[in-house]
């Protein structure tokens, strides 16, 4: 287990805050990148907190297409859906996590599942207006280190 009984109970009180339920779609590949399997655990782990969150795990080779589809070139990878309801689609924001998602960064994650939950930025509506403008394509990729 990842999380003692603090922990989950705080993981639990910042899902409180989701509007949708998420579909956390988890690419891991234990041959080729064992660690892959902690972060497909880790993620297990989180879909047992709340009923909202929704576990895919795939395989990265032999799931290539689905991962192709979503755009995940590299492991571990997370990639977070807003699940459709009662056999709708998903919704995909393009919000994906690659890497071990630990210490400063598993709250990065949180706060990605319920950013996609709530289907919101959180930018300044000036800022969602002039991307709005944009007329072509952009990949925006953030990086984080704790050092």
């Amino acid at each position: 287990m990842f999380f003692d009984e603090e922990v989950s109970g705080q993981i639990k009180e910042r899902f409180s805050e989701m509007v949708h339920p998420v579909k956390l779609v988890v690419f891991s590949q234990a041959l080729q990148h064992p660690e892959s399997e902690e972060v497909k655990r880790l993620v297990e782990e989180l879909g047992t907190l709340d009923p909202r969150v929704i576990v895919e795990a795939k395989n990265f080779i032999i799931d290539a297409t689905q991962a192709k589809d979503l755009g995940v070139t590299r492991i571990p990878a997370v990639a977070i859906l807003r699940a459709g309801v009662d056999g709708g689609a998903d919704k995909d924001y393009g919000v994906r996590f690659f890497g071990l998602p630990m210490q400063y960064d598993f709250g990065v994650l949180i706060d990605g599942i319920i950013d996609v939950s709530k289907g919101e930025s959180g930018l300044d509506p000036a800022t969602i207006e002039a991307l709005a403008s944009l007329t072509t394509p952009v990949h925006l990729q953030v990086f984080s280190t704790p050092t």
